[in-house]
């Protein structure tokens, strides 16, 4: 099975303004994913932005940048699957092979290994799947403890807790996805969607999915990143 790894990475974020190349622990952002991916089982793996600058960083730490991604799949309100959709066809066009799965790794995930990426590949292969998504358990966070709010007062929803302040260990545990690896067969990805009808999960623990969005995010991720071994 030939696994094409895409690295989404385009210009113009807002939250946290040059975030995929801003300095990280010594080294831009996006390296940290570049590195794993190049480590790892993936056939290839490209950078797909279309931003000269990322373009260029990326290059100098080693990720392959065949072709910049267009305008119109780069802007704020543009969806992730044309993209990598759009980088699969320029990859196949220029190899003139094909590839079996696709698996997008976002560089605001800066604490995947390796063998994470093997692993999901490792399990997409034995399960047969459509895909394998990384996930994280939601732990304190859990959706029975949230509420709406109406004029100000807290409602409580239908999937609320059997009790109030019921104990964690006795809800059922649920995980929300990391943004850490999406690895979707190309069958699947073609029909238009990351998930297909059967996805199994890679769980992953909280250190390791981290996802940068915001400064607050950025600034964990700098508590976190020489504590971390990334072996």
């Amino acid at each position: 099975m030939r696994v094409l790894g895409v690295i989404p990475a385009r210009g113009g974020s807002k939250g946290v303004p040059g975030k995929n190349i801003k300095d990280l622990g010594g080294k831009p952002l996006i390296a940290y994913t570049i590195e794993a991916a190049r480590d790892s089982k993936l056939d290839r793996c490209i950078v797909s932005t279309d931003d000269d600058e990322i373009a260029s960083i990326s290059r100098d730490w080693g990720g392959q940048v065949p072709f910049l991604r267009p305008a119109e799949m780069a802007t704020d309100s543009a969806k992730a699957l044309p993209a990598i959709r759009h980088a699969l066809e320029m990859a196949e066009k220029e190899e003139g092979s094909t590839y079996d799965a696709v698996m997008v790794l976002q560089p605001t995930t800066p604490f995947r290994r390796a063998a994470d990426i093997d692993e999901a590949i490792d399990m997409l292969k034995s399960t047969n799947a459509d895909s394998v998504i990384s996930v994280v358990d939601v732990e304190g966070h859990h959706p029975a403890r949230m509420k709406y709010l109406e004029d100000g007062r807290l409602i409580d929803p239908p999937f609320c807790e059997a009790v109030e302040n019921q104990p964690r260990q006795e809800l059922r545990p649920m995980y929300l996805r990391n943004g850490v690896i999406y690895l979707t067969r190309k069958t699947v990805l073609l029909e238009g969607t990351f998930k297909g009808k059967d996805c199994r999960a890679m769980v992953m623990d909280s250190k390791r999915s981290i996802n940068i969005d915001t400064p607050l995010d950025f600034q964990m991720a700098e508590f976190l990143v020489d504590k971390i071994n990334l072996d």
